[in-house]
């Protein structure tokens, strides 16, 4: 007996078969007619909800939820925050990001992680007390800087180089700096 197989296709909303879709033509979107600035800002956006997901996954109970579409806007919400009311933070509390080493970063980050949470509701963004919202702003924080130095968005970068190690120069000075008088 021939089984066919079905699939939902996403323009038509109706099931049709495997082979119907391997022969439709493909949608692709065409971004080279958007400015650059709207490409990185949608790529940090898309970076910052999967940092958001991934914490959402890690977090399971303590940050959650209602479905994609508050999970856009929680993330939407979060960078608007991130770009105004984070450097105002980052000015008043100085003295502690600096005692701290930049570790008061991390609370900083909770802090509007949890202002979200409050903006949108619990039935939209939830997030259950602030060390959860730490601990979310700590796997945010370092998801995003693996999927920036991935994507080559933000300032982080990694380079990785393969071959012998260049030998140094071998100057009169010793590799030290050098200074004319």
């Amino acid at each position: 007996m021939l089984r066919v197989r079905r699939a939902l296709c996403y323009s038509t909303k109706r099931l049709v078969s495997v082979r119907q879709l391997q022969h439709r033509p493909s949608v692709r979107v065409d971004v080279s007619h958007m400015s650059s600035k709207l490409k990185e800002f949608l790529q940090r956006w898309l970076v910052s909800t999967l940092a958001v997901l991934v914490a959402t996954f890690i977090l399971r109970d303590r940050i959650t939820y209602g479905d994609w579409l508050d999970l856009l806007v929680a993330t939407l919400v979060l960078g608007l925050l991130n770009s105004f009311l984070r450097p105002l933070l980052m000015l008043l509390s100085l003295p502690l990001l600096v005692f701290t080493l930049g570790l008061f970063t991390l609370v900083i980050n909770a802090v509007l992680l949890l202002l979200v949470s409050a903006l949108l509701g619990s039935k939209h963004f939830h997030v259950d007390g602030f060390w959860s919202a730490f601990w979310g702003a700590l796997v945010i924080s370092l998801v995003s800087i693996v999927l920036n130095s991935l994507t080559g968005t933000g300032h982080s970068r990694v380079t990785v180089r393969r071959g012998p190690a260049t030998p140094p120069k071998k100057d009169d000075d010793g590799g030290g700096p050098v200074i004319d008088v």
